[in-house]
């Protein structure tokens, strides 16, 4: 498809921001849970089969069937009264059609930066950055990695401003950290900088199963008891922190190996825990894991059923950010 004109862009952009301060004021009071839903739009290694590598070095060059995954999700979210959080790589931007990507926007559901090539955002030295710049170094030069990152980061803002006439909603790292960005100052201010008020790079750490055993009684104790550690907050930076809440589908399904029922369980526990002590939980996974594994969409809607029956809303990240600010 070609890309709209001047004139359409405009009243896309119009639009996009009215669904968008529709969905981001229509927030529950902070004497209840916050739920998301949080999609990060990317290839993943190891899905549809094990065997798969080859997408580390294609992050954003997403096949039709995550493309699919991620408009049914959305779509069934909104059905239920609220709104996908999605997290782009820049690159998927470069795809021929976007158009499913503008349908999201339109329904109101916000998307936010997830950097161009899917970078290592903590990388000091250049082969820690991603497989495609150790590939083909030539195409970071000699540049710092913060350089890099910085410059990652930024592309991606303005492919989405370009493409889809929006600004970013938010920023997620590729990868999670146990203690965020506890210790990285500097890519606290790198994201300030360019405009950031939050970014999602926490994932709290818990125990694991071993691969192909399902998850212990313990193992699962220690996942929903990560959900106290998951819970928004500012650095001193005054940069907002949001966490992504355990377990994501990568763990449960690369790492673990779990059947689905295992994931389900784990997600039910936890985010009663959080219903019950109005706490945040911030569901992470990826659409291309997620069409191979749950490809009945199961996890979502269960997430969606327990929201509707504890009288809790589903809203983007940025109400997580604002119980903080609050």
């Amino acid at each position: 498809m070609g890309e709209v004109s001047e004139m359409n862009r405009r009243q896309f952009l119009i639009a996009s921001t009215a669904f968008a301060t529709t969905a981001l004021t229509a927030q529950v009071p902070t004497d209840k849970a916050l739920v998301a839903i949080t999609l990060d739009l990317e290839m993943s290694r190891n899905f549809p089969t094990w065997e798969t590598t080859h997408w580390d070095y294609e992050k954003g060059n997403l096949n039709s069937e995550t493309k699919k995954y991620t408009v049914e999700a959305c779509r069934r979210v909104k059905k239920a009264g609220g709104v996908l959080h999605c997290f782009a790589v820049g690159r998927t931007l470069e795809q021929e059609s976007v158009e499913w990507l503008k349908e999201i926007v339109l329904a109101g559901h916000p998307i936010g930066n997830h950097t161009y090539d899917h970078v290592n955002i903590l990388a000091t030295k250049p082969e820690e950055l991603q497989f495609r710049f150790q590939r083909s170094p030539w195409l970071i030069g000699n540049k710092k990695p913060l350089e890099v990152i910085d410059d990652n980061i930024k592309l991606t803002t303005t492919a989405m401003k370009t493409r889809l006439g929006i600004e970013p909603s938010g920023f997620r790292t590729p990868g999670g950290f146990t203690d965020g960005l506890t210790n990285r100052e500097d890519v606290q201010k790198l994201l300030l900088a360019q405009g950031f008020k939050w970014v999602s790079s926490k994932y709290p750490k818990h125990a694991m199963s071993e691969p192909n055993k399902e998850p212990s009684p313990d193992v699962i104790r220690s996942i929903v008891e990560a959900q106290a550690s998951a819970q928004p907050f500012a650095y001193a930076s005054g940069l907002i922190e949001v966490p992504m809440s355990p377990v994501s589908d990568i763990g449960a399904f690369r790492n673990g190996r779990w059947p689905l029922t295992s994931l389900l369980s784990v997600v039910k526990q936890s985010l009663e825990w959080c219903i019950d002590h109005k706490a945040c939980f911030d569901f992470l996974a990826h659409p291309s894991c997620l069409y191979v594994m749950d490809p009945e969409f199961k996890t979502i809607d269960l997430i969606c059923d327990l929201a509707k029956k504890s009288g809790v809303s589903i809203v983007g990240l940025d109400a997580f950010a604002d119980r903080v600010k609050s």
